[in-house]
């Protein structure tokens, strides 16, 4: 399935296309007074990326190095995406691009972050976007940054597609942890973790 991205800078107009398979993407970009926006819809879900100032805290303070640098200094470099990186003394290696184009797992899934709504100033994920508990994003270990995924609820069959942009679950027995805003459209919000499967989408420019 082919689809056509319009990118908008400095008024004018860009055109992209983009091999996808299953799900229809379509994408815009704009900056505006220097800050980037980009608005992804696969089918009827809808993601808005914002990067992220560097004075913003990391949602996940744990994250010692990226890529044998600081975080913020890894981000900046763009230096993220399939990066080593440790937490807590422990180093991590995402999977390749084509191990996650087949990666399919049942496990625990969490929620994190809505606390963020009540600290002053935003947030930024591990690879530097601005950080949104309402919206559709999660965490996870190994996927590079940014993978979309479709994960389904067990036990209610209820299914969202989400944006892996941050590190985490760094939790026994975990593989992914949830936006708030994904939780509550999984039902798992008030329970707090839900058997789900986690299957990447494939997006191919």
């Amino acid at each position: 399935m082919l689809v056509t991205g319009l990118f908008f800078l400095s008024c004018s107009i860009f055109k992209a296309t983009y091999k996808v398979t299953k799900y229809t993407v379509k994408t815009t970009y704009k900056i505006t007074k220097g800050v980037g926006k980009v608005v992804y819809k696969i089918g009827k879900f809808s993601f808005v990326v914002v990067m992220a100032p560097l004075s913003w805290p990391l949602t996940n303070n744990d994250i010692e190095s990226i890529d044998n640098l600081s975080p913020k200094d890894a981000i900046r470099k763009g230096r993220v995406k399939k990066a080593p990186y440790v937490v807590k003394g422990k180093r991590y290696v995402p999977m390749s691009e084509k191990e996650a184009s087949k990666y399919r797992e049942k496990g625990i899934a969490s929620w994190y972050g809505y606390e963020t709504l009540r600290q002053k100033g935003g947030h930024m994920t591990a690879n530097g976007e601005a950080f949104d508990p309402r919206g559709l994003n999660a965490a996870h270990k190994y996927l590079p940054l940014p993978t979309y995924v479709k994960v389904t609820n067990l036990a209610n069959n209820r299914m969202i597609i989400v944006r892996v942009n941050d590190r985490g679950p760094f939790v026994t027995g975990r593989i992914i942890d949830l936006s708030a805003g994904a939780a509550k459209k999984l039902g798992f919000y008030k329970k707090g973790t839900a058997k789900v499967l986690v299957e990447t989408i494939q997006i191919e420019t």
